[in-house]
């Protein structure tokens, strides 16, 4: 008798749950409402991010006009000084951690929040410079600049596809450092990610000598790397390797003052 009267309990409670679930999600009229408090302040340039992660379509049906490709394909969010962040059941986006928001609205349950801060001066962007680039690959192909789903997310990125056992090395000379280096390094196209399951490596060597470095596994998504830097001018160079063959290596970086 008593495990038949659990087993009713937890089935009411499921119901009840998922009827909750269903009824905390905000409509479109929500999102419409949500929409137009961030029109109304939205400036050229501000980033828009959504939370959880799973809500970022519903986000894009309404305000997707507003997130161009290369926002959308960013390296990161250190560019952006404002930052307008929707998001429901109490979830916030990793773009605005640590940050508090300036202004705060809820649109029946969509949390609409902007934030402000200062954003990176960025000194050298490696992506814009991939045609400058020397590179040593012993036959291989060379590095080309590729819109790449990594980590179930589109990045703008360098991508190599070295052979196994035998490095890329992508000079970039003469690059306008800052005091900091900051990068992310990832495995792209799921289909590979899901046959190919070995790593990847990226080292970045400076005056001869390895600062920073990381190795992507398929299920790491995009990975930060950074390095402390002396501002000037100087030859950097991207180490990319694997030990598996057609292994797809994406990585973006840039010199910050």
């Amino acid at each position: 008798m008593l495990p038949a009267l659990l087993l009713v309990s937890i089935s009411l409670w499921e119901v009840c749950s998922t009827r909750h679930a269903a009824d905390a999600t905000p409509d479109d009229a929500a999102w419409n409402r949500a929409s137009e408090i961030v029109r109304a302040g939205y400036r050229p340039g501000d980033l828009i991010v959504f939370a959880p992660d799973w809500v970022d379509p519903v986000g894009r049906l309404h305000l997707g006009d507003l997130i161009p490709i290369d926002m959308a394909a960013r390296m990161d969010a250190a560019r952006y000084g404002r930052i307008w962040e929707l998001a429901i059941r109490g979830a916030h986006a990793p773009e605005v951690a640590g940050l508090e928001p300036v202004s705060s609205n809820d649109a029946d349950g969509v949390a609409v929040r902007r934030y402000e801060r200062a954003p990176v001066t960025v000194l050298a962007d490696v992506r814009d410079l991939v045609s400058t680039a020397k590179t040593e690959s012993a036959g291989q192909s060379g590095p080309t600049l590729e819109l790449a789903e990594v980590g179930f997310a589109p990045h703008r990125c360098i991508q190599v596809i070295p052979q196994a056992g035998k490095p890329v090395r992508i000079t970039f000379p003469q690059l306008a450092l800052g005091s900091q280096l900051v990068g992310y390094v990832g495995l792209a196209d799921v289909f590979k990610r899901r046959d190919i399951r070995a790593p990847g490596k990226l080292e970045v060597e400076l005056d001869h000598n390895v600062i920073a470095s990381a190795e992507p596994g398929v299920d790491d998504g995009w990975v930060r790397f950074e390095a402390t830097t002396t501002p000037g001018a100087a030859d950097l160079t991207f180490i990319i390797s694997a030990t598996a063959a057609d292994r797809l290596i994406c990585f973006a970086a840039e010199a910050r003052k």
